[in-house]
């Protein structure tokens, strides 16, 4: 998909910290990347903004395809990568949902 809105800087550390807490929801496994995982993917995104995917040790693929993945299927952005972690943003389009993104635009 076309990145309209890429985030800067200053709203990636203010992300990095706000995700710095969570837990992982969603991991990706032998199953690999599927079209029904990114939905679901984008599903938890439209409640929550902000989340944690986590590479098992048994997935196929690498973080970097992951990343690819989710970035070129989708409107996601992933804000960090550590180790075989991701986190992951993507405004909620339900102005009672909008938890983070009301302070990344203000940034």
């Amino acid at each position: 998909m076309e990145e309209t809105n890429l985030l800067r800087g200053k709203q990636k550390r203010y992300l990095r910290a706000q995700a710095h807490s969570l837990r992982p929801i969603f991991s990706v496994g032998k199953n690999g990347l599927t079209e029904v995982w990114l939905d679901q993917l984008t599903g938890a995104l439209e409640k929550r903004e902000l989340i944690k995917i986590n590479l098992q040790q048994s997935a196929e693929v690498t973080v970097a395809d992951t990343k690819t993945y989710i970035e070129d299927n989708t409107d996601i952005q992933v804000v960090q990568t550590i180790g075989r972690v991701l986190v992951l943003y993507r405004p909620a389009t339900d102005a009672d949902n909008q938890r983070f993104s009301p302070v990344v635009e203000d940034m």
